[in-house]
């Protein structure tokens, strides 16, 4: 009995040991456990998801832990939890810094997409802006242009205003001692009045011709005359103020338009339509107007 007594209280010690041991792990491990605890808070303080610019420190290992030293045969799952809770704590840091940088990179990113985006938006319009600003110096350009043009054409008008040509020219013939028009007469009388039709810048010359002597010619010829100048004011209603009469006799006057043909002889009267550059010009005011007018309607 005693034999036995004496092997069971070395074999006791000897189970007793890793007891003692893991009980004194606690005991060795609280410090650092505790120093942990306490760094923690200045370590997220100074982590890099609060300070950026600052890398995390690496762990260090406790220098002894208990009986055994660093490595302890008799392990329990507490103790390796107790050695796994640091590398935990910074895996968790780790991940929450990623995330955090991913996110700061889709913020980056968004940031920089909206302000290409801006930007192509800003440049398209001043394209926009540059493009209306080059037609309105074009057509400011051409306005100026056609001004001057007009400028010119007004200018040469009115320095030739007193200058008329002729324009179309027909002889009227009479029965001797006759006054009144045939019917050959008015046509021709007729054509020459639609002509002047919504003309300006005109004068209609009426010249009486008659043959004989002295103031009987001169006064046959001006009653042919105020036959023509009656039929043109009453039928086609040609101002008077743009008719100019004269009879002449049997005066021998050459008309703007004959080229050194001896003048027919007989009663006639001959009729003139004399034009200066105010027709024409009003012409072209009108036709450069109706496409401007055209332009804008559309």
């Amino acid at each position: 009995m005693k034999n036995t007594f004496l092997y069971a209280l070395p074999l006791a010690a000897l189970l007793a040991l890793p007891v003692a041991a893991q009980n004194a792990a606690p005991q060795s491990s609280t410090a650092p456990d505790q120093a942990t605890t306490q760094a923690q808070p200045a370590a997220d303080a100074n982590s890099p998801i609060n300070a950026p610019d600052k890398q995390l420190q690496p762990l260090e290992p406790p220098s002894r832990e208990g009986f055994w030293g660093r490595l302890n045969p008799f392990a329990r799952k507490k103790y390796v939890q107790r050695q796994l809770q640091p590398i935990r704590d910074r895996s968790n840091e780790l991940d929450e810094l990623t995330a955090a940088n991913s996110r700061n990179l889709k913020d980056v990113d968004a940031r920089a997409t909206a302000g290409i985006q801006r930007a192509d938006q800003h440049a398209s319009l001043a394209d926009q802006h540059a493009v209306d600003a080059a037609n309105r110096a074009q057509m400011a350009n051409q306005t100026a242009t056609d001004a001057s043009n007009r400028l010119q054409s007004v200018s040469h008008v009115v320095e030739n205003m007193d200058q008329y040509q002729s324009a179309s020219e027909i002889e009227i013939r009479f029965r001797p001692g006759a006054t009144t028009l045939s019917p050959k007469a008015k046509d021709a009388l007729d054509q020459l009045a639609a002509t002047m039709k919504n003309e300006k810048g005109y004068v209609v010359e009426v010249q009486g011709f008659s043959p004989g002597r002295g103031a009987a010619s001169i006064q046959q010829s001006q009653h042919l005359a105020d036959a023509v100048v009656r039929y043109l004011v009453i039928n086609h209603e040609i101002p008077v103020y743009r008719i100019h009469e004269l009879g002449l006799g049997n005066a021998k006057v050459q008309s703007a338009s004959d080229s050194g043909e001896p003048p027919a002889r007989g009663s006639r009267v001959e009729v003139t339509l004399l034009k200066n550059g105010v027709g024409s010009l009003t012409q072209q005011q009108a036709s450069q107007s109706a496409p401007a007018m055209s332009q804008q309607q559309y």
